[in-house]
Parts: structure tokens; C-alpha cells; sequence
């Protein structure tokens, strides 16, 4: 698998990307993950990527020139191009785990007042937005993408992980406990201690 992400701000990237599984999945090579200034492929030497929009408005939008440009140097056959942007379809663990499957990925993080919509619709193959809120870009949903794609991919995670986990058949995970048994009154319920693993399968499928 491999991720590439277009944003102006990719110092933002270096905690997330570089830290516990993330990192993990890199160093064993299950993932590579580049991250790419669009201030290099700027129309001056002033690193412009962005302008004021037609018709006037708040703001200044990405410049489509500045993206396809990005998009060509980067695309191979089989890429996926999705735009992370508000307007976008709501993304979920579905999404996740059939963008788990593709083999190269470029993830463009929009702007906050948005980017040229000749970008929607010539270049991206979807919009995908991470929920009803408004963000200064797309930067952190594209950390939100990496992350929950990348650890599905076979090998990164074990599979008995992955086969309980929150989200996966739609339920919420089960309450979960460990040590000290009681603390400040606070008591592991009793069914957990018990043994008996049929009675703790069946608790754990009541939705406690």
C-alpha cells in the first residue's frame, strides 16, 4: 500500500505518521507514506498555490493548476484520488476497509475555503469528508484516513485485533477492565472474575 498526500502544511504530519503503529507499519514495509508540499508545484517563486475567487467572496481557493499538475507527477495506473472536503461522502469503517484493497492512494487535503472545483470534477475520484464539521483543511481527516486504512492492511495488526474491534459488524465494542479489581469503590463486575467463559461471551454480547 502506498499513500501519498498533497497538503501545504506537511509538518502537521510528522507526530501522527511517525509514532506506534503507524511507524510500524512503515518500518516492515506494509506501508509507505509520503507526504508532499503543493508549495512545489507553486506558479511563482513565491510559492502561490492559492488565489481569490471568481465572482468575489471570502477567502482564497487552492488554484486547480497547482493540484493536477501534483496529481500527474504522483498518479499511476490503478490510483485512487480522493479530495478531503467538507461537501464529501461521510466517511466510515465500510470506507475504510475497501480503501484497505487499493494498492496506491493520493489524498489531497482541501482548503478551508475550498479548492477550485475543477478539481471535483476532473481530477478526484471521490470526496470523502470525516463529518458535519468545519476544519481549517484537510489535514487532519487525511491523518484520519491513513490511519484507520493502514492498520487493516494484512500484517500490520493481528488478525484476532482486528476481528473484535469497535465498528467492525456495526456493534460497539464491550466495556473493558483490568487491574486493581476494586478501586475507590469502584468494583469489576462480578461475571468478568467468574471463569466461566460462556457467561462472560454472553455479557459481552448484551451491550452492557
Amino acid at each position: 500500500m502506498k499513500i501519498d498526500i498533497l497538503t501545504l502544511f506537511p509538518d502537521m504530519f510528522k507526530g501522527p505518521l511517525t509514532e506506534s503503529i503507524m511507524w510500524r507499519a512503515q518500518d516492515k514495509k506494509f506501508a509507505e507514506i509520503n507526504i508532499h508540499d503543493l508549495r512545489k508545484w507553486a506558479i511563482d517563486e513565491r510559492g502561490s498555490v492559492d488565489d481569490k475567487p471568481y465572482g468575489g467572496g471570502a477567502g482564497m481557493i487552492l488554484r486547480v493548476d497547482v493540484i493536477e499538475p501534483a496529481i500527474k507527477e504522483l498518479k499511476k495506473k490503478g490510483s485512487k484520488v480522493i479530495l478531503l472536503d467538507a461537501r464529501g461522502e461521510k466517511y466510515t469503517q465500510k470506507k475504510a476497509q475497501e480503501l484497505s484493497k487499493s494498492g496506491h492512494l493520493i489524498l489531497i487535503c482541501g482548503h478551508y475555503e475550498g479548492v477550485d472545483h475543477r478539481t471535483i470534477e476532473h481530477l478526484a475520484d471521490e470526496i470523502i469528508s470525516i463529518g458535519d464539521y468545519v476544519l481549517t483543511g484537510g489535514e487532519i481527516p487525511a491523518m484520519v484516513l491513513t490511519d484507520s486504512i493502514v492498520r487493516l492492511i494484512p500484517g500490520v495488526i493481528k488478525p484476532e485485533s482486528l476481528a473484535e474491534e469497535s465498528f467492525s459488524n456495526l456493534d460497539l465494542e464491550y466495556p473493558q477492565y483490568t487491574r486493581p479489581e476494586e478501586y475507590k469503590g469502584w468494583k469489576v463486575p462480578e461475571v468478568l472474575l467468574s471463569g466461566n467463559h460462556k457467561k462472560i461471551e454472553k455479557w459481552r454480547k448484551s451491550g452492557v
